[in-house]
This record gives C-alpha cells, structure tokens and sequence, in this order.
C-alpha cells in the first residue's frame, strides 16, 4: 500500500495582500467575478487583500493571478531577500 505525505511550506510575501488589491483596483472586472474565478468568496478575497489571513494556500493565489491576469511574482524557490529587493523596486 503506497502512504502519501503531504508538505506543507510557509514563506512570508511582504506587500502581497497590497499588490492584489491594486491590481484588482486596475481590473475592469467587477469582484463578484474575479472571486468566482479564484474559487473564493469575496469576504475572504478582501481578507488576503488586507493581510489578515494567517496563510493562503498557494493554489488560491495561483488562482487569484489567473482570475487577475497578472504575475504576482510568487516563487517559492526564491529567497526572500530576493523578493523584498523586487518590491522595493516596483514600489
């Protein structure tokens, strides 16, 4: 019998919940829709944008980039120094 293991990663994205709610603030699309698209509803859609969430799996902002039509920038192999440099530049 084959055991299957999950591995759960966590790594802070500072400024995240910031870059998509300007994006979605660019989006033409109404919320309703882009929460639909993202498979989220739009109370937890605000809680991401505005931090407040503890963690968001990384599916549902795969989800949330798709429904936005950007790249949020998010790689989890990438240090986080790298990361904090990149929004420091687009900042």
């Amino acid at each position: 019998m084959l055991t299957l293991m999950k591995v759960l990663y966590s790594k802070e994205f500072p400024g995240l919940g910031e870059k998509i709610k300007h994006a979605r603030k660019a989006s033409d699309r109404p919320l309703t829709f882009l929460c639909a698209e993202a498979g989220i509803s739009s109370p937890h859609w605000h809680r991401i944008e505005n931090e407040k969430v503890g963690e968001v799996p990384f599916e549902t902002l795969k989800n949330i980039e798709k429904a936005l039509n950007i790249d949020l920038g998010i790689d989890l192999d990438r240090p986080l120094d790298n990361m904090k440099q990149e929004n420091e530049k687009t900042a």
